[in-house]
């Protein structure tokens, strides 16, 4: 399976490029976000980010951080200023290799095919330069500029969701296209769902079922849930053949709908029949909490910083982990929020109250059997966390570690290789007899969400009372 990095470019205390209280860093993240999300939903791909949120990263820290961890291509997203408009992409202007040249054509036509005609957006062209991130890492690197946030016409495209969601997926795709990424095969049938519509509330999502039945297209509502959140998505159809779900995608596009396409099994996703204007609402199930099905392999949620204050309330000492956690959990394609939350767990929220002391960097208890076996140590925090994910990736999975990678669990050899695919599942192997060992883990995350969920809320509340001042 190939691994692509992708680079939110600045971040944290370096906004990029601002104009008019807009910030560069902000319009990188939420574009590299779609590219994510629509690759991970369609592909069979490892997908590793620089940044999942506001942190601080060097240009060295970037370079750096790929070529530890050897990805198959490097994408950096930026957008540009100095009072001109339109895309443009770049790669190195020295030595690179002919498939580089051949990534930056295929990902950028596919942008500009994209953009061009129905935002207006001016192809600036294929260019090279000496940028950092392309000079300094060892795979073949693509950087992005998408617009200008100085020019008036583009900053609104750049504030404008649709647009921003057009650009995501048509990167999403010319990446998929230009490294033959395979797309997603369960139980050997694939179906391309095309959704108009996916919301928080069921009356919005039958309110476009209503706007697309008066425009003559049949659509049914799905629901699903996701962290405690449940989601109302609007399904206008399932196709064996991709082409023909993005030929419905064009045509949704032409009478005014934003649409999407979605790969699942049609064994696992039955379509359920259209309903009938007089048929009620069915009803959905109340949101849960993760429970004993809660996988340990997946995509984290949290952000780094939301992990790190979470411990910070409890222990001010706590050390911050929260990047290494999401970075190797999604090198290894495990939840590494919640990967942090048993480390949470194990150490006492970092105060190593048990018998693994702080400078053995051991924030899973790897190796500590009884009294006289105090444990695994590692050199530096960074090594310690991999270890936990790596002792983690032991039991959810029977896949060899991913390429360039070097092993660190000193105890990866003794698990018995995909013996535990969901949290609870540690019951009795992690910790003996450790019965709620698991269910302890997932108290935890649930904990650190619901916190995450409280700080948003308190910003709201701030932002909304400096918003009333300064009316």
């Amino acid at each position: 399976m190939k691994t692509i990095m992708i680079d939110p470019g600045h971040g944290g205390t370096d906004p990029g490029a601002v104009y008019n209280g807009n910030q560069e860093k902000t319009f990188n993240l939420l574009t590299a976000l779609v590219v994510r999300d629509f690759l991970l939903k369609n592909y069979n791909v490892n997908i590793l980010m620089t940044r999942t949120g506001n942190e601080t990263l060097s240009l060295t820290e970037r370079s750096n951080f790929a070529n530890r961890s050897n990805p198959d291509f490097y994408l950096s997203i930026h957008h540009n200023a100095g009072g001109g408009t339109g895309f443009e992409s770049y790669v190195y202007n020295g030595s690179v290799p002919s498939q580089t040249i051949t990534y930056q054509r295929i990902i950028h036509d596919e942008v500009i095919s994209a953009i061009k005609s129905t935002y207006k957006v001016f192809d600036r062209g294929k260019k090279r330069a000496n940028f950092h991130v392309l000079r300094e890492t060892n795979m073949s690197s693509l950087l992005l500029e998408i617009l200008f946030i100085d020019n008036p016409k583009d900053i609104a495209l750049m504030n404008n969701a649709a647009f921003r969601n057009t650009v995501g997926v048509a990167i999403a795709r010319g990446v998929a296209k230009a490294l033959g990424l395979p797309a997603k095969i369960v139980n050997g049938k694939e179906l391309f769902k095309v959704i108009a519509g996916s919301f928080t509330k069921r009356e919005n999502a039958e309110d476009r079922v209503n706007e697309l039945k008066r425009k003559g297209v049949n659509s049914f509502i799905d629901t699903m849930v996701v962290l405690d959140r449940t989601y109302y998505r609007v399904q206008t159809g399932a196709y064996a053949e991709r082409a023909n779900a993005e030929k419905q995608v064009a045509s949704l596009k032409k009478i005014g709908i934003e649409a999407f396409i979605l790969v699942r099994a049609d064994d696992d996703n039955p379509k359920p029949p259209v309903p009938s204007p007089t048929d009620p609402p069915k009803p959905t199930q109340p949101p849960k909490p993760p429970g004993i099905q809660y996988s340990i392999l997946g995509t984290s949620v949290l952000r780094a910083e939301q992990l790190d204050d979470f411990a910070r309330k409890i222990n001010r000492d706590a050390p911050l982990l929260g990047k290494f956690y999401l970075f190797y959990g999604n090198l290894y394609g495990i939840r590494g929020d919640v990967a942090y939350s048993q480390a949470l767990h194990e150490t006492n929220y970092f105060r190593f109250t048990g018998q693994v002391k702080p400078d053995q960097n051991n924030y899973a208890g790897i190796g500590t059997t009884g009294p006289g076996n105090d444990g695994a140590s590692f050199k530096t925090p960074e090594e310690g966390v991999l270890a936990h994910i790596q002792h983690l990736y032991a039991y959810a999975s029977t896949n060899p570690i991913p390429q360039g990678q070097s092993l660190v669990d000193p105890r990866f050899s003794l698990v018995t290789r995909g013996s535990a695919k969901n949290w609870t599942d540690l019951n009795g192997k992690w910790a003996v007899p450790g019965t709620t060992y698991g269910q302890s883990i997932l108290s935890v995350f649930n904990r650190n969400i619901q916190n995450a969920i409280k700080v948003m809320d308190e910003q709201k509340i701030v932002l909304n009372d400096t918003l009333g001042k300064l009316k």
